[in-house]
């Protein structure tokens, strides 16, 4: 039985379009995923040695209109070697190199005289227009070899959220931030030389992103302008007040995600050596916790209202003081004031008010209510050595510690989870998770966005709102006498001063403060919460004098530099 032509061209037609697919598929992952491979060969025709040129993943911001900004990338160069063995006349060789690259005369002599030593590096890192340069001098003994290695376009920008790399024994890799969290996406592994059409027909696996660790780019929220931003200032608040420390956050409070987060003092990523203290590489915003004072002061509120005890027009008599366990608790000036409201308790931040909503509340429902928002667990934010907040004094039978929790001391948290726990305040009621990755791009063409839940209500959106307008009043009323409330767009603010407990215990130290400050607007959907704290200013009582303009000059660039349309 003959076979039918037709029949036989449609085997044919499928078998090449089976072998032009398979063919399409093997090129592209030579030239799209496997690329910096062969990119790193073809590197290295300056080079006559074994050593792996280094590649790695990069972390990228994103800019308001979506674009990215490398954060950490890669940048070439050369290193300039010597064979001490085979180099004739080094005098006459430095003299020929000196204008080309940077190297003292002494330490190119000492090298050059080590006879036994067929290898010594005189330049790393040279610019890329020093390799012609040196080639072309045709010196026996002198040579260059392709070099790459990690570069932070931005230097400091964000340089506590990106981290660096470093050693650990013989192993190079991410050791703070960023760089460390993401190492197993971020790190590149040498692929061993395998013939091109061995490559292109070996059996093919079906890539996913879980078998791709350590073939990812890194997109993450910071927005650079606004960090920019925020780390100036960062800086002026610090040299203003001679301030010990000071750092900032600012986030969207509906979905957690951080467009700034900046410490001062800095460092610049691309110039590690020059710090003499290991200890300014990690994040105090994630890794400290601090006693945070009168900004957990609108929590307590919350958890009044919430529970249905008060209102914002509920009153109570305020002596100025109140004697609990023994122990006397007073207002910041100890003033009597008589009959006071749940609004002037929040604008005039008096610590008798706050403790008087948690008599009425109970000493488990309020510890309850500060539990649901956060305040005993890590936030999870995609940072290493997040620390744990120090909320035991919640436990405790006596109403002295819930007394002092209410207006923020005797608990310590970090930066990280306060920003989290207020900004249920911000979004009607949710506790969201903070994160500074967007998405995950992964080599192979996968790109993992990062899901956002927000299921987790813990107080009633009628509660927030209240709360919030009880914050917008003392921002446009009583905040430095209301001169800096912008007319056109709600602001809703909370200042705090604490006391920093002595370290090992013992009380606290009576010359050393926490200023902090937080503030969401536009204010009944807020695009924007921002929290500031500064460690130990200089010649100034209270945070209202130290962060108030600094936090409004924030909040002004905000509103110019996203557009954010009036609601008042």
């Amino acid at each position: 039985m003959k076979s039918n032509p037709i029949t036989r061209i449609r085997i044919i037609s499928i078998c090449l379009f089976l072998f032009a697919v398979l063919l399409i598929g093997r090129l592209y992952m030579l030239q799209i995923v496997r690329n910096d491979t062969y990119s790193e060969r073809a590197d290295r025709q300056y080079s006559s040695t074994s050593k792996n040129i280094f590649t790695r993943g990069t972390i990228f911001f994103q800019n308001k209109d979506n674009t990215l900004v490398s954060g950490a990338t890669l940048k070439s160069g050369f290193i300039v070697a010597i064979n001490p063995q085979i180099l004739i006349n080094p005098e006459q060789v430095y003299e020929q190199i000196k204008d080309i690259i940077e190297v003292d005369r002494d330490v190119f002599m000492t090298k050059a005289k080590k006879m036994n030593d067929p290898y010594e590096e005189i330049a790393v890192r040279a610019d890329l227009d020093v390799g012609p340069k040196i080639e072309a001098l045709e010196i026996k003994g002198l040579k260059v070899y392709k070099d790459r290695w990690r570069f932070y376009p931005g230097g400091e920008t964000a340089s506590h959220i990106v981290g660096i790399l470093g050693f650990k024994g013989n192993e190079f890799a991410g050791r703070y931030g960023l760089e460390r969290q993401f190492e197993s996406l971020l790190l590149r592994k040498d692929g061993a030389y395998v013939n091109f059409f061995a490559e292109i027909f070996s059996d093919i696996k079906t890539a996913t992103a879980e078998e791709n660790d350590g073939e990812a780019d890194i997109v993450t929220t910071i927005e650079p302008s606004v960090q920019s931003y925020l780390q100036d200032i960062l800086l002026s608040i610090t040299e203003k007040w001679g301030s010990q420390t000071t750092g900032g956050i600012i986030m969207n409070p509906a979905t957690g995600e951080i467009y700034a987060m900046g410490v001062y003092p800095t460092f610049d990523p691309n110039h590690t050596e020059k710090q003499k203290r290991s200890e300014i590489f990690s994040n105090p915003l994630v890794e400290n916790v601090y006693e945070m004072g009168s900004i957990i002061k609108p929590l307590t509120i919350a958890a009044g209202i919430d529970a249905g005890v008060i209102t914002a027009k509920s009153t109570y008599y305020d002596k100025g003081f109140v004697i609990i366990n023994n122990k006397k608790i007073s207002n910041f000036d100890g003033k009597e004031r008589g009959v006071v409201s749940m609004q002037n308790v929040l604008s005039q931040s008096l610590n008798v008010g706050v403790v008087h909503v948690v008599k009425l509340l109970g000493n488990k429902v309020f510890t309850d209510y500060m539990y649901s928002f956060g305040l005993n667990e890590k936030t999870k934010i995609d940072l290493p050595n997040e620390g744990r907040n120090l909320v035991d004094n919640l436990k405790s039978p006596r109403d002295i510690e819930h007394a002092t929790a209410s207006f923020g001391q005797g608990i310590a948290l970090t930066p990280i989870s306060t920003i989290r726990a207020l900004s249920v305040l911000a979004n009607g009621g949710t506790l969201i998770q903070p994160h500074l990755v967007k998405s995950i791009n992964y080599k192979i063409g996968v790109t993992k966005a990062i899901p956002i839940d927000t299921s987790k209500h813990v107080i009633k959106r009628e509660t927030t709102e209240e709360v919030a307008r009880m914050m917008v009043y003392s921002a446009d009323n009583v905040l430095l006498d209301g001169t800096l409330k912008i007319p056109n767009y709600s602001v809703a603010v909370k200042t705090g001063t604490a006391q920093i407990a002595k370290e090992g215990g013992g009380g606290y130290y009576e010359d050393q403060v926490l200023h902090s400050f937080v503030g969401f607007f536009p204010a009944y959907n807020p695009k924007f919460i921002v929290f500031l704290y500064t460690i130990n200013p200089k010649g100034v009582r209270y945070g209202s004098e130290t962060l108030s303009r600094p936090f409004f000059d924030i909040t002004k660039f905000l509103i110019n530099y996203y557009e954010v349309t009036p609601d008042r």
